[in-house]
C-alpha cells in the first residue's frame, strides 16, 4: 500500500467536498434569480441536504462497521461526483432539490467512514494526532467555501459551486488505496427498523427546529412535529434496547462523561454558529470591505480551527480530552465575546482576532470531543462513533440557526431600529453565546471536580 500520509491526503481530499458546501451559501442569490423562486424558498436547498446526512449518518456508519468502511467510503466518492453533476444540470428548483437530497445521501457515506478509514492508517497510538490532521484537512474545506464560492459564482455562474468539486471526488477515487474491508465471516445482522427509526426521529427533530421561528406567530407545526420526534425517539430507544446488534449501543452514554461531552458539542456548535450566521450581516453593514475581502475575514474562523486541530492532536498524546475539549470550549467563549463587543467600528486586526480565537475554540473541542468518541466506542464501531460526532454538531447548527436568529430579531426589534437595532441585536446574541459556551465550561469543571 502507498504511504500512509499520502493515502491521509487523499483521504481528506475525498472529504473536502462535504465542507466546501459553504460555498452554497454564497450562490443563493444566483440561485433565486435563476429559477425566480421566492426568498424565503432557498432555505430548502440547505434543509434538504441536512436533514438527509444527519438522518442517515449513524445507519451508514453502522453498515461501514459491518460491511468494510473502505467499501461506503469509496460508494459516497462515486455518489458525490454524480450528485454535484446532477445538481449543477439542474433543470428546476424542484430538481435542484431532489439533487440536493442525493447529495446529502453522499455526504452520509463519506463522512460516517472517513475518522474510521484515517485512524485505520496509523497504529492507535498515533489515533489522537491522525484525527486531528483528518480535522484539520475539513477545516481547510469550510475555510476554502465562502472566497472560493464568490469567485465561482462571480466568473461561472452558480451552477459551478458544485461541478467544481467533481474532480477532488473522481481524482481521490481514482488514487485511495484503501485497507482492506472487514472480513464477512461471523458478521452481526444489520439493524434496518433501529436505522429507520433513529432517521425518522432525527429528521423529525431537525425540521422542528428548523420551525421555532414560527412558533412566535401562531404556527404549530413545530410543535407537531417536536411530538412526532419524541414518539420516533421513544419507539427508536426501546428498540435498540432489545435488538441483539443495534445501530448505536445506548450503554456507551453511561459511561464516565460520555453523555456530557455529547450535549456539550451540541450547545458549543449551538453558540459557536452565531459567526457564520450573523457576521457575513456585519461584514456588509459595517465593514465596508469589498465581497473577496470579507469572505476572507469570515474564513478567519475555520483557518484557526485548521491551526488547532493537529495542536489538539499533539496535546491529547499527553492530556485527557475532558480538560483539551473544556480548554477550547473556554477560548471559544472569549472569541464569541470579543465579537459581541464590536461595536460599529471595529479594527481589522480586532476582527480577525476574534474569528481565530472562535476558530481554534472550536478546533481544540471538536478533535478532543472525536477522539474521545472514538476512545470510549469499542473499535469495531469507528463508523457509528464518527457519524456520532458529526450528527451532534449538526444539531446544535441546525438549533443555533433558529435559537440565535430568534434572540437576534427579538432584540432588534425592540431597540431603536437602523444600524443601532442591529448593534443591540448582534450584541445581544454574541453575548449570550458566549455565556453558554462559559456556562458549559464551569459545569464541566464542576463535574470533574466532583468525579
Amino acid at each position: 500500500m502507498a504511504s500512509p500520509r499520502l493515502q491521509l491526503f487523499l483521504l481528506g481530499l475525498g472529504t473536502l467536498g462535504v465542507p466546501l458546501d459553504t460555498a452554497t451559501n454564497i450562490a443563493f442569490p444566483a440561485i433565486t434569480a435563476a429559477f425566480a423562486i421566492p426568498l424565503e424558498d432557498i432555505q430548502w436547498v440547505v434543509i434538504c441536504y441536512v436533514l438527509t446526512h444527519a438522518g442517515l449518518m449513524l445507519g451508514v456508519g453502522r453498515v461501514g462497521d459491518l460491511f468494510g468502511h473502505a467499501r461506503v467510503f469509496r460508494l459516497g466518492l462515486a455518489w458525490s461526483a454524480i450528485a454535484y453533476l446532477l445538481c449543477a444540470a439542474a433543470p428546476s428548483f424542484g430538481a435542484l432539490i431532489f439533487c440536493r437530497f442525493l447529495q446529502g445521501i453522499g455526504a452520509a457515506l463519506i463522512l460516517s467512514c472517513g475518522p474510521a478509514l484515517a485512524t485505520s492508517l496509523f497504529p492507535e497510538s498515533r489515533r489522537a494526532r491522525v484525527l486531528g490532521a483528518y480535522a484539520a484537512m475539513l477545516a481547510v474545506g469550510a475555510a476554502l467555501g465562502p472566497s472560493a464560492g464568490g469567485i465561482l459564482v462571480q466568473e461561472f455562474g452558480w451552477s459551478a459551486v458544485y461541478w467544481a468539486r467533481t474532480p477532488a471526488m473522481l481524482l481521490a477515487l481514482a488514487l485511495l488505496r484503501l485497507p482492506p474491508s472487514r472480513p464477512t465471516c461471523g458478521r452481526p445482522a444489520f439493524d434496518l427498523p433501529g436505522a429507520c427509526l433513529l432517521a425518522l426521529a432525527l429528521s423529525l427533530l431537525l425540521l422542528a427546529l428548523n420551525r421555532l421561528k414560527g412558533l412566535l406567530d401562531g404556527d404549530l407545526l413545530a410543535l407537531a412535529l417536536a411530538l412526532a420526534s419524541l414518539g420516533a425517539g421513544y419507539a427508536c430507544v426501546r428498540w435498540e434496547r432489545l435488538t441483539p446488534s443495534p445501530v448505536l449501543d445506548l450503554k456507551v452514554f453511561r459511561q464516565g462523561p460520555f453523555a456530557f461531552l455529547s450535549l456539550a458539542n451540541v450547545l458549543l456548535n449551538l453558540a459557536g454558529f452565531a459567526v457564520m450566521l450573523l457576521v457575513p450581516y456585519y461584514l456588509a453593514r459595517f465593514a465596508a470591505l469589498p465581497w473577496y475581502q470579507a469572505g476572507f475575514v469570515l474564513a478567519l474562523s475555520p483557518f484557526g480551527s485548521m491551526l488547532a486541530a493537529p495542536l489538539a492532536g499533539r496535546l491529547l498524546a499527553r492530556t485527557a480530552p475532558y480538560r483539551v475539549a473544556f480548554g477550547g470550549g473556554g477560548i471559544l467563549a472569549l472569541g464569541l465575546g470579543l465579537i459581541a463587543a464590536w461595536g460599529s467600528e471595529a479594527s481589522l486586526p480586532s476582527m480577525a482576532a476574534a474569528l481565530v480565537l472562535h476558530g481554534i475554540g472550536a478546533g481544540l473541542f471538536q478533535v478532543a470531543y472525536l477522539e474521545h468518541v472514538t476512545a470510549t466506542m469499542p473499535r469495531a464501531d469507528r463508523g457509528v462513533a464518527g457519524s456520532l460526532a458529526n450528527v451532534t454538531r449538526t444539531m446544535g447548527v441546525v438549533t443555533g440557526a433558529s435559537l440565535l436568529m430568534l434572540l437576534f430579531r427579538s432584540v432588534q426589534s425592540s431597540g431603536p431600529g437602523g444600524d443601532a437595532g442591529f448593534l443591540a441585536g448582534f450584541a445581544s446574541t454574541f453575548g449570550a453565546a458566549a455565556a453558554l459556551c462559559l456556562a458549559v465550561v464551569l459545569l464541566a469543571a464542576w463535574l470533574g471536580r466532583r468525579r
